[in-house]
């Protein structure tokens, strides 16, 4: 007869066999999986209150909950996409068409330049209009491919998406309908004393609203910011250079300034210093604080992380999950901090 040990081992190898072949089926939806978790957990607060007014109906708060999920989330995303999709054609329409030459624009900025930094770009073999129409022309030439390319990955990757987007709904409905009672059975099963256990899941849960809101929350507050002062200066294609602007913000430290930092310059140095240092002024007073006052609010001082870890777990988790990883990464790092937060303590020897 086996022992109690053996039998123990042989439950561990079972257990963590079936629970990589479970994750192995599940990966090709990990993306699904996770937008569903993470929306369950942003969604979890209202989806408690309407289900404190309507204790009998499970049902019909998760499935109010999910549809304003739908109106305040994921419909603006598409509105968002759509335009920005529509933007970017046209402004690649216009630099085929040679109707937007950013030679000639240059070279009005080569007019203005120093001695000492004309001679740089002499180096560099960027000193005319020319030979940055060339630079210029071969990017372009390459993006285009880019664009086609991923143009054509994603028409044929359309029914996936569909399927993708339609578990992603369906998980989110019943993570929202029993995700309370799945959240106590995982507590009930992590081998760990129970103070430890309750603190990790508030500290997950906290860390994921942390993330979202912290990242995504102001990342949009900038590429709004961004959008509506480009938009007022009448700059060609201000949802598209708004989004990129939000997309940057969560990058620390340079962040938007990499897209109107540029323009400004632009202006200044084509004889519109007005327009170049209202959106200088404005890039340095609205968009570039609005971390320092948001970031605070919506996520709290204990939870935040260093600039420098948010900058590689964003970029780390990237490339390794794609567009994804903007969430992943950080997440990931704040809830490694988490676990030695609790972890750490305990090694600390008593006071005498």
């Amino acid at each position: 007869m086996p022992s109690q040990n053996t039998t123990n081992k042989t439950f561990l190898l079972l257990l963590a066999a079936v629970s990589a072949g479970f994750a192995m089926i599940l990966w090709p939806f990990i993306g699904a999986v996770f937008w569903a978790l993470v929306l369950a957990i942003l969604f979890h607060p209202l989806n408690k209150k309407l289900l404190h007014r309507f204790p009998n109906k499970p049902n019909l708060t998760a499935l109010v909950t999910l549809v304003l999920c739908l109106l305040v989330v994921i419909l603006p995303l598409v509105l968002i996409g759509t335009s920005v999709v529509n933007e970017t054609v046209l402004i690649y329409n216009r630099m085929s068409s040679g109707q937007l030459d950013f030679g000639n624009y240059f070279q009005q900025i080569n007019a203005a330049m120093p001695g000492w930094l004309l001679q740089f770009l002499e180096r560099i073999d960027l000193a005319s209009a020319r030979e940055i129409q060339e630079k210029l022309s071969g990017v372009a030439a390459e993006a285009g491919k880019l664009i086609a390319g991923k143009a054509m990955e994603v028409g044929q990757n359309t029914l996936g998406f569909v399927v993708s987007f339609g578990v992603m709904l369906y998980l989110l409905f019943f993570l929202l309908r029993d995700g309370t009672r799945l959240a106590t059975r995982i507590r009930d099963a992590i081998p760990m004393e129970k103070e430890h256990k309750q603190s990790l899941i508030e500290k997950f849960a906290t860390v994921i609203r942390a993330t979202i809101k912290g990242n995504l929350a102001v990342a949009t507050a900038q590429g709004a910011l961004g959008g509506l002062i480009f938009w007022i200066l009448d700059i060609q294609g201000p949802v598209l250079w708004g989004v990129l602007m939000a997309f940057l913000s969560l990058l620390p430290a340079v962040g938007a300034s990499l897209i109107w930092g540029p323009v400004s310059i632009y202006f200044l140095a084509t004889g519109n210093p007005t327009q170049g240092l209202v959106l200088a002024a404005y890039g340095v007073l609205v968009i570039g604080l609005v971390d320092n006052v948001l970031r605070p609010i919506l996520v709290g001082k204990d939870t935040k992380m260093p600039d420098y870890i948010v900058l590689i777990s964003t970029l780390g988790g990237m490339s390794i999950f794609g567009l994804t990883g903007f969430v992943i990464g950080p997440a990931i790092a704040a809830l490694f901090i988490a676990c030695w937060d609790i972890f750490s303590p305990q090694q600390l020897p008593e006071k005498g």
